[in-house]
């Protein structure tokens, strides 16, 4: 299991399979995980010296700040309603 931690690839394919999850399950939940994922993979690959335990504190802690400000950024805004103006069935 640590060495496989310790390949690039196995961290950007989780980064890609959460991806697709957050495509199959919209609302910004598995996105900073994805990007988490992605981010420690590509500081493995450029060979930043890192055991299994600090490679996980690695995923998680940008897995929270993505998170955090990806619900800041595209977020629904506190008391934020989507008011519609016009019908899909209204004439032009």
């Amino acid at each position: 299991m640590a060495t496989l931690m310790g390949t690039w690839w196995a961290w950007v394919i989780l980064g890609f399979a959460l991806g697709v999850l957050e495509v199959l399950a919209p609302g910004f939940i598995f996105l900073g995980f994805a990007i988490g994922a992605v981010v420690t993979g590509v500081l493995v690959g450029i060979g930043v010296p890192a055991g299994p335990t600090a490679l996980i504190l690695v995923f998680a802690v940008v897995s929270v700040v993505a998170w955090l400000v990806l619900r800041r950024l595209v977020g629904v805004r506190e008391g934020q309603v989507k008011v519609w103006d016009r019908d899909i069935n209204d004439n032009p």
